[in-house]
């Protein structure tokens, strides 16, 4: 079982803070005698970017590495263990590339830390782009890794974040743009060859964030329409691919964040609404091996024929494969949002205590929130954590709402 979300925000901040004002010093000595004996980055050759605990945000800053390989960096990935996978929806980072920590236990984390330092230095990792919202643990990584240049995000005259001074390039974070086109901002600073004060003194336009389609093996997508297919033929369902919609609901959202989660009852309402406007069409319940149970209670309270428990019916290899065959996914706000904006699938995203502006996934998708007063409630400032116990936010979006939006979906298909 990986250390729980709140544990690691406590050790961040109750050991985090202590340690980044230790070795702050230290490292301020350390690149003064770097300068002095060795010449000046003229432009980053080696690129790391550090972020390890949010799947999605793999996808989200896959323009701005594919950004730094255009200006002429090999880049490299920093990501815990358990989120590694997403890096294989673009292949933009070489497998060889891409260094994990185990973030199952306190010993694992520490021992793959050390490992991950001596790595780092081994390949002689010249430029580290930290991409965490104020982190001290990434910051302790990014200031000891041994990367002449070092670039993140630096508070300024806020207050309450502060993480040392690990940085040499500091870049103001902008809650105001899409997150990806903050990672972009970063990537400017790290090549830029003048100093800003702040960073980053630039436009960056919509097309700068397009995702990059995945390449989709033919082999894989037989494979999983076929399952598709058995199971619906098992469970006595007909099923004709060509001639029949697939329509994905995905009821999870991980651990994180929990407040992002739609009621297990709505989920049951929208499929029942789905299969009564739509009743020819398969409808599919989504979800990790772990999530099961959860999902056939879903199924269950539907009582729908027609909508199959899918859930851990796929690697995650695959996912690109199901979401190519798929015509409309409804889905909470989690990592399947972004998912499945390397292939053309349309999604509706239902939006509470985050706000599409800066997460919305980049691809055919439609953000529903319901705008209270009180959301988005989670931030950089609170490092993604609210006291809200009862999220209104999610429960305000109703089951007609909903069905609109993939209306509107199902029909762009046609």
């Amino acid at each position: 079982m990986s250390i729980r979300v709140n544990t690691m925000r406590s050790i961040d901040h109750w050991v985090g803070v202590p340690l980044c004002a230790i070795i702050s010093p230290l490292i301020s000595v350390l690149d003064r005698l770097q300068s002095a004996f060795k010449p000046a980055l003229q432009t980053p050759r080696k690129l790391l970017f550090i972020e390890l605990s949010e799947m999605g945000s793999a996808i989200l800053v896959d323009p701005a590495m594919r950004e730094a390989q255009a200006r002429g960096a090999e880049i490299y990935f920093l990501i815990f263990k358990s989120n590694r996978a997403s890096l294989s929806l673009l292949n933009t980072v070489k497998p060889e590339n891409v260094f994990t920590i185990d973030s199952s236990g306190l010993f694992s984390l520490m021992r793959d830390s050390v490992v991950f330092l001596w790595q780092a230095r081994q390949q002689r990792i010249d430029t580290v782009i930290d991409l965490e919202l104020f982190s001290r643990f990434t910051a302790l990584l990014t200031g000891l890794c041994g990367a002449q240049r070092r670039v993140g995000y630096h508070i300024f005259h806020g207050e309450g974040l502060w993480r040392g001074t690990m940085l040499t390039r500091k870049v103001h974070y902008n809650p105001h743009i899409h997150i990806a086109k903050n990672f972009i901002s970063l990537v400017h600073a790290a090549f830029a060859t003048a100093i800003e004060i702040p960073f980053s003194k630039i436009t960056i336009p919509d097309s700068a964030i397009r995702i990059q389609q995945a390449k989709i093996d033919l082999q894989v997508l037989q494979t999983v329409q076929e399952r598709i297919i058995g199971l619906a033929r098992q469970l006595a369902i007909p099923f004709a691919a060509q001639a029949q919609r697939l329509i994905l609901v995905n009821p999870n959202a991980s651990d994180l964040l929990p407040q992002r989660r739609w009621a297990p009852q709505r989920f049951a309402e929208l499929i029942a609404a789905i299969h009564t406007r739509w009743p020819n069409d398969l409808i599919l319940i989504t979800g990790s091996a772990n999530e099961v149970a959860y999902v056939e209670a879903i199924r269950l309270e539907a009582k729908v024929e027609r909508a199959i428990n899918f859930a851990g019916k796929v690697s995650f290899g695959e996912l690109p494969a199901l979401y190519t065959l798929a015509k409309v996914m409804v889905t909470n706000d989690s990592g399947p949002g972004h998912f499945s904006s390397v292939t053309q699938l349309r999604t509706v995203v239902l939006f509470g205590p985050e706000t599409p502006a800066l997460y919305g996934s980049l691809g055919r998708s439609i953000p529903i929130t319901a705008q209270l007063a009180c959301s988005p409630c989670v931030s950089a400032a609170n490092h993604r954590k609210t006291p809200c116990q009862d999220n209104v936010c999610m429960q305000a979006i109703t089951v007609a709402e909903v069905m609109v939006k993939v209306a509107v979906q199902l029909d762009a298909t046609d």
